[in-house]
């Protein structure tokens, strides 16, 4: 099937929109990928399909090119620039809901470039409330989870933090973060931030703590 030049235009146009609409969310929450990045991902993917089916069309007679083979190379690339967005601050990972933003908006440029009209459409609405309204609801959870600062003096062995996360955990905590100093070469000192829920005590998560082989102290803040 032919592609006609008013076709072409209508689907790299379509990217930009669509990719930047979902970059505009990203970029007003100031994510280090936002709206530039997107619509140029959003762009490249679409670009490369439409490539692909007019060389499919051109050249698909005398060899045996598979449409879908330069559409998974970007799928499996983006992965490249996803890494990017993704921050690990201690038991904390920030930028990986930019980084599923920036893989859906290329596969959303694969199916502008192969002219999945409906498909796009109905994915950018889709992607865009989840961006935008799950973070609500997201606040909200959280809201629903207090937080716990814990200074911890213990043994300096390992395995020894994990132990300690496993404890906090029977009681459907979370650690957040966590800062660590060596006070010799025996004894690390350790900053917890714990969240736990409501109907949990926090004097219990002590004291499972407390219990562990080679703690010394156990103060919350």
């Amino acid at each position: 099937m032919d592609i006609s030049n008013y076709e072409i235009f209508l689907r790299i146009l379509l990217a930009c929109i669509f990719g930047g609409l979902i970059g505009f969310e990203r970029e007003s929450i100031n994510r280090p990928a936002g709206f530039r990045t997107h619509i140029l991902v959003c762009l490249g993917a679409t670009i490369v399909m439409i490539s692909d089916l007019t060389l499919l069309k051109e050249y698909g007679s005398i060899s045996s090119i598979d449409p879908g083979r330069y559409g998974a190379q970007v799928i499996s690339g983006i992965g490249f620039l996803g890494a990017g967005t993704i921050i690990k601050e201690g038991f904390s990972v920030k930028g990986l809901t930019t980084a599923a933003s920036l893989w859906a908006v290329a596969c959303l440029g694969l199916a502008l470039g192969a002219g999945h009209y409906l498909i796009a459409i109905s994915s950018t609405l889709l992607i865009f409330i989840i961006l935008e309204t799950f973070a609500r609801f997201e606040y909200k959870f959280q809201k629903n989870k207090r937080q716990l600062v814990i200074f911890i003096h213990t043994s300096n062995t390992p395995g020894q933090l994990g132990k300690i996360g496993t404890a906090i955990g029977k009681h459907n905590a979370k650690v957040k973060n966590i800062a660590m100093t060596a006070m010799n070469d025996n004894v690390a000192e350790l900053k917890l931030y714990v969240n736990y829920p409501k109907n949990c005590d926090p004097v219990r998560i002590i004291e499972s703590i407390i219990e562990i082989d080679g703690i010394y102290s156990v103060n919350p803040e």
